[in-house]
């Protein structure tokens, strides 16, 4: 890792410890605050931690939009937890075969990039 590019990941890790520390639950309830910022820190450590090893430029360069995405979006709708994609599971597919297969390959490159790590680590 460059050290320029050691720099952007501390700032976005720094960026998101702020946020959840001004965080306020779009509902004004105490306890869904201070819920959410839990959430923010314990989604931030567990993914930094899962990905400290990563040495691929490209792979950390995703990372990084990754994580810039997930801020953006929750900061605009005042909301920590990564937004679905709204596709019904397999609706549009058969149970079994070659169908199936092309779908679930549509489904993996339509996924938005904040929604990548999401999966692996809930």
């Amino acid at each position: 890792m460059t050290p320029v590019t050691r720099q952007e990941v501390l700032g976005l890790y720094r960026k998101i410890f702020r946020i959840a520390k001004k965080w306020q639950s779009a509902s004004g309830q105490i306890e869904e605050t201070i819920k959410e910022k839990e959430y923010i820190k314990n989604e931030a450590k567990t993914l930094f931690r899962k990905n400290k090893n990563v040495t691929d430029p490209k792979l950390i360069k995703q990372c990084i939009e990754e994580c810039e995405a997930r801020i953006e979006i929750g900061l605009h709708y005042n909301i920590p937890y990564p937004r679905p994609i709204h596709l019904p599971p397999m609706g549009l597919a058969h149970k079994q075969g070659r169908t199936l297969r092309h779908q679930e390959k549509l489904r993996k490159i339509s996924k938005p990039i904040y929604l990548k790590s999401h999966d692996e680590v809930s």
